[in-house]
């Protein structure tokens, strides 16, 4: 079937002269997969050590040194073994329990099943869960083997003893925690001796249990994925990105990371992305001053979809809050309408302001800058309250919203579709480097930092109270990353789609190195273990995690 794949997709050329070789017969052997899970250890600082055993893996390896961190030490295991983000499973606690975050509130409440069970509801193999950590030796209470260790060393020692043992293993997770304890004195870096050296032993064990590995009785009839990994680098308390090495003798070298622009295309579907309780934070109130700024694609033109909003959605002259939609235009090119309203709130209905008609058209599948600034003055007893709006650092348009009172609503600040007169059902658009500030910028400020690629270095940088860039490329959240705030979430049938180097305006341009852009995750490795099993990943499962083997099946799958 693979090789039937391979063929159907790929390109056609002259047959070359006929090559007679002796070809491994990959469906013969039954798959197997050691997951060994090094917690703690940072992505960053396990490349100044390059210990000897990882080292020798990668030159056989797909690996990243930069895969997302975990939310946390329990945050991290559970995406590893559920296949989904923290946005979907919302486990963070040590207790390994569903804590209902406040920014996630409206949230679907789902449980995961766990990687385990699938492989054993799928494949006749023996499953094991090898850890000193008792509270996730009990979450995977579904685990064949779960022996109860408590060092690092009795972890290495029983896992040598099973893979010798039980030749009817199929999946099994390995874990070692000394590294995430060597670094809470001196800290997570290469250069505290004690992390180094509780690297270099994690190292040696690895290299123990690869030579039982290569020493089971049936190795030779045998086909085993490894992947060495980490739950997140650095403390549980403060995490950072930590790193991933999937090894397979038939691989060649590779490094995964993302390349290239990589953003959610939104749609008329319930993709989109969102805050879903600020405290306030975002509350455009009745008399706030504040700036939003936000980088948009427009593939096509189209008549009312709202695209970004802190709002309700339209119904006529009913509405509440602001929102950004796309409207056509006399001339059909494609134009920015803002619309304010405060019905909830006591005030008029929808008031709309448009840039006039073709002065700048925005659907031309180029990027464009959109910015919206709203100043009050008057005090607590407005005598006006004016919006403007800039499209590429250029002014284009003003408004009066007096009228319209408060712009408070309930709803969160949101990135994609908001239905407008039942309209916009053509909505194709990219969003990137979505800036909010709690000040009305001046407009020499806003044509001065046009195509800023660095919002650190933004002269109002301390009234920055949201920044998105939306290029994370992997789960289901996009990131803050303002000094303060809070993420957006991801919700329907969203995917990240690699643009490579059509990069928006507010993006730093990184070289595009690869075809393949490919961040990790923690969640990638469900995924990589149900893959390498041969159990198909069905869409109920809810997977963020990525089997992005499927890339690279020329090097291991012969006919």
């Amino acid at each position: 079937m693979a090789g039937v794949i391979l063929a159907s997709g790929c390109k056609q050329y002259d047959n070359p002269p006929p090559v007679f070789e002796e070809l491994k017969d990959m469906t013969a052997l039954p798959r197997k997969v050691l997951v060994i899970s090094i917690d703690g250890l940072t992505g960053t600082e396990l490349e100044k050590v390059a210990p000897t055993n990882i080292a020798t893996l990668q030159k056989n390896g797909k690996y990243s040194y930069n895969t997302l961190k975990g939310a946390s030490d329990a945050g991290g295991w559970v995406s590893m073994l559920t296949g989904t983000g923290f946005a979907k499973h919302q486990i963070s606690s040590d207790n390994f329990e569903r804590t209902q975050e406040s920014d996630n509130q409206h949230g679907e409440i789902k449980s995961y099943r766990n990687v385990l069970d699938y492989v054993t509801q799928y494949k006749s193999v023996k499953t094991a869960m090898v850890t000193p950590w008792e509270t996730l030796r009990n979450y995977v209470r579904n685990a064949d083997y779960t022996p109860q260790v408590e060092t690092d060393l009795s972890v290495k020692d029983s896992t040598v003893a099973l893979l010798g043992s039980v030749q009817s293993l199929g999946t099994i997770f390995v874990n070692f925690r000394d590294v995430l304890e060597a670094g809470k004195n001196g800290g997570y870096l290469a250069s505290n001796t004690a992390y180094k050296n509780a690297i270099v032993k994690s190292d040696e064990y690895i290299g123990n249990i690869l030579t039982a590995v290569r020493a089971r009785t049936n190795y030779e009839k045998e086909d085993w994925l490894i992947i060495v990994t980490t739950n997140h680098g650095g403390s549980k308390e403060d995490p950072v990105n930590g790193f991933t090495l999937v090894y397979h003798p038939d691989f060649k070298e590779f490094e995964l990371k993302k390349t290239g622009f990589n953003g959610i295309l939104f749609n008329p579907s319930t993709v989109h992305a969102e805050v879903h309780d600020d405290h306030g934070l975002y509350d455009a109130g009745a008399t706030k001053d504040f700036t939003v700024q936000m980088d948009v694609k427009f593939n096509v033109a189209t008549q009312y979809p709202g695209f970004l909003s802190k709002s309700t959605a339209m119904s006529g002259g009913t509405f509440t809050g602001w929102l950004w939609m796309q409207s056509v235009g006399t001339a059909g090119v494609g134009n920015w309408g803002i619309v304010f309203g405060g019905t909830q709130n006591g005030g008029s209905g929808k008031n709309q302001i448009s840039n006039a008609n073709g002065t700048m058209p925005i659907s031309d599948g180029k990027w464009h800058t959109l910015t919206m600034t709203v100043k009050t003055t008057g005090g607590a007893t407005p005598t006006a309250r004016t919006m403007t709006a800039f499209i590429d650092g250029v002014q284009t348009v003003t408004g009066n919203l007096l009228n319209n009172r408060s712009l408070t609503v309930e709803e969160g600040l949101r990135v994609g579709y908001r239905n407008v007169d039942n309209g916009g059902t053509g909505l194709s658009t990219y969003s990137a480097n979505l800036a909010y500030f709690d000040k009305a910028l001046d407009a020499s400020t806003i044509a001065n930092t046009h195509g800023l690629k660095d919002i650190t270095q933004h002269p109002d940088y301390a009234n920055l109270i949201g920044f998105w860039p939306m290029d994370d490329g992997t789960e289901g959240i996009c990131f803050n990353k303002a000094p303060g705030g809070y993420n957006m979430q991801l919700a329907g049938p969203y995917s990240w789609k690699n643009l490579a180097d059509f990069y928006p305006p507010g993006t730093y341009p990184e070289p595009v190195t690869s075809s393949l852009s490919i961040p990790t995750t923690n969640s990638d490795i469900a995924a990589l273990i149900l893959y390498w099993m041969n159990i198909e990943i069905l869409s109920d499962f809810g997977f963020d995690g990525k089997p992005y083997l499927t890339n690279f099946e020329l090097e291991f799958l012969k006919e």
